[in-house]
């Protein structure tokens, strides 16, 4: 899946986000949840699984995107 695919739902020109270098929540055409984020070692996840970590703003911003 290319970035293009995405619908953008955090940092669209709010702080210094817009180099696509910071953690962000992306929406699929399918309607999951993309996310990317620092890589977290809290624990070892599951083969094809990783642990990103994102500020708890990020997520308030993407909830306020969605209307949740």
């Amino acid at each position: 899946m290319a970035r293009e695919e995405l619908t953008r739902l955090t940092g669209n020109g709010n702080g210094n986000c817009n180099n696509d270098d910071c953690p962000n929540v992306y929406r699929t055409a399918n309607g999951s949840i993309v996310v990317q984020g620092d890589v977290s070692n809290a624990f070892q996840p599951p083969q094809g699984e990783a642990l990103v970590e994102i500020p708890e703003s990020v997520l308030r911003e993407a909830f306020r995107a969605l209307g949740w």
